[in-house]
């Protein structure tokens, strides 16, 4: 089911294969000097900000909930936590996100989590044919269907980009 373009054996990864979706990894030198990891790989894949999205962790009403949205936009913590149910949100701090999902800082994947939290999706990405996000580690990008990414969450989709 799979392309691999080398690297792998992630949670994220394992989740993918045994959900039997189509996916492709692609893997790149991370640059340790960019600030942005989502930028730096949208740049090293040579793709658009638009179409790679990056994994953040905000605790809703307390409750840790993933936002998942493009690298080129923010995260509009208003909107995450009216799709969320709650009423106010703010971003985790990254050791309690590190913890809840299994990943570090700029490699969380929204798939194969140690404990599936909540998230949401930008609803850009129902313009996508594939969208990518990362892999479980930094260097690795998975790319796959909107809808699978969707289904794999189980995330609502709505606008949370700003």
């Amino acid at each position: 089911m799979s392309k691999t373009k080398g690297g792998g054996g992630t949670p994220a990864t394992v989740a993918a294969t045994k959900a039997k979706i189509e996916f492709t990894l692609h893997p790149y030198e991370p640059d340790p000097e960019i600030a942005s990891y989502g930028e730096a790989a949208a740049a090293a894949l040579g793709i658009t900000g638009e179409q790679i999205f990056k994994t953040l962790v905000a605790a809703v009403d307390g409750a840790l909930t993933v936002g998942i949205v493009p690298v080129s936009a923010g995260l509009d913590l208003k909107a995450l936590a009216a799709a969320a149910g709650g009423k106010r949100a703010a971003m985790a701090d990254p050791a309690d996100a590190e913890r809840a999902t299994g990943y570090v800082v700029g490699g969380i994947s929204p798939l194969g989590q140690r404990r599936r939290l909540p998230a949401v999706i930008d609803a850009s990405v129902s313009a996508l044919r594939t969208v990518y996000v990362s892999a479980g580690r930094r260097g690795l990008q998975i790319e796959l269907a909107p809808g699978d990414l969707v289904r794999l969450t189980g995330a609502r989709v709505a606008p949370i980009a700003r």
